[in-house]
């Protein structure tokens, strides 16, 4: 089995690693996103989410997850490969797929010690803030400001048809 396929684990075989780890004195870092078409500001936020120390976790939306937050056409690129994008990266420490609509289960799950979200939130906006401060972790903000998304990408592909 190759590292990267290693690393993307399932809801509960992410929970048995997250307790190894744990075990081992290791933080928890935790951060989620869609991750359609990886861009620098992923890169630079996922980096940054790692400097937090510890093992950094990334939850990616399912594909029915993904068209339910921003429409039909997306995602560009399918769950199982945005997955094996995001555990190439050196950053990365595990990957999972979720279906829910949010994180709220996974933080349950695996109480991070630090949810970690882009700068397009504050500490105090986060969806998840109750139930992560609930569960004993923290919120922190990291990356650079945001100057790049999917989103606007996609836009300008669009304008450049048109």
């Amino acid at each position: 089995m190759s590292r990267a396929r290693q690393k993307l684990l399932t809801e509960s075989e992410l929970a048995a690693q997250v307790k190894t780890w744990r075990d081992s004195g290791e933080t928890i870092v935790f951060t989620n996103g869609c991750f359609d078409l990886l861009h620098v500001g992923h890169i630079r936020y996922l980096r940054a989410a790692k400097d937090l120390g510890g093992k950094l976790i990334v939850a990616i939306n399912s594909d029915t997850s993904v068209r339910a937050l921003k429409g039909e056409g997306r995602p560009r690129v399918p769950a199982g490969e945005r997955a094996e994008i995001l555990t190439a990266l050196e950053d990365v420490d595990a990957v999972t797929i979720f279906d829910a609509p949010d994180v709220r289960g996974l933080i349950r799950l695996l109480r991070p010690d630090i949810h970690a979200k882009g700068t397009d939130y504050t500490a105090e906006s986060v969806p998840e803030r109750e139930v992560v401060l609930a569960n004993g972790g923290r919120v922190e903000i990291v990356g650079d400001p945001k100057d790049h998304s999917s989103t606007e990408l996609l836009r300008q592909e669009e304008w450049r048809k048109s």
